[in-house]
């Protein structure tokens, strides 16, 4: 296991349940291509059924890397009715995770961090100004893009507990 110092990020100002979940458009990259899409069109698509919006780390990151490997592994593809996640990865980095990974989940990309900035979740990388990435996070959103659970992490490296995550968004 790396040595690495938990670091305490503060608190962020995301949004809570029962507030709107903001809409983007960014690249979305799934295992065969990607294209600019808006979050309402995956979420219009999934035909009224629950939306997990999961914001990790630079794909290819510790961090990362183990948010989508532990989803994968607990079938989140298959028990939600749809799972997107957005990183400050570029499409090219975001294609070949998914394939050197067997990843199910299409993410967007979104390499200035703009998205974690309007979710109030960003995460200033130490000594480099002006680089960001989003805090792992989790929201849950139903067909109106209105947020009906959430998991924000307030430190890094930090995970939830997937149990009762899984619980929380009746999985």
């Amino acid at each position: 296991m790396p040595d690495f110092d938990v670091v305490d990020l503060g608190p962020a100002d995301h949004p809570d349940t029962g507030e709107s979940a903001p809409d983007f458009t960014r690249p979305l990259v799934t295992d065969e291509f990607w294209e600019d899409r808006t979050l309402s069109e995956l979420v219009a698509e999934g035909g009224g059924g629950q939306t997990i919006v999961v914001f990790t780390p630079m794909i290819g990151s510790f961090v990362g890397t183990y948010v989508w490997e532990e989803l994968r592994d607990r079938d989140w593809a298959e028990r939600a009715d749809r799972v997107v996640g957005v990183t400050a990865s570029t499409p090219y980095a975001i294609s070949q995770f998914i394939a050197e990974n067997d990843a199910p989940f299409d993410l967007f990309a979104d390499p200035a961090n703009d998205v974690a900035d309007a979710y109030g979740i960003p995460h200033d990388l130490d000594g480099m100004a002006g680089v960001s990435e989003p805090r792992v996070a989790f929201f849950a959103i139903d067909d109106e893009l209105t947020i009906t659970a959430s998991w924000v992490a307030t430190d890094w490296p930090e995970f939830p507990e997937y149990d009762e995550l899984e619980d929380e968004f009746g999985l």
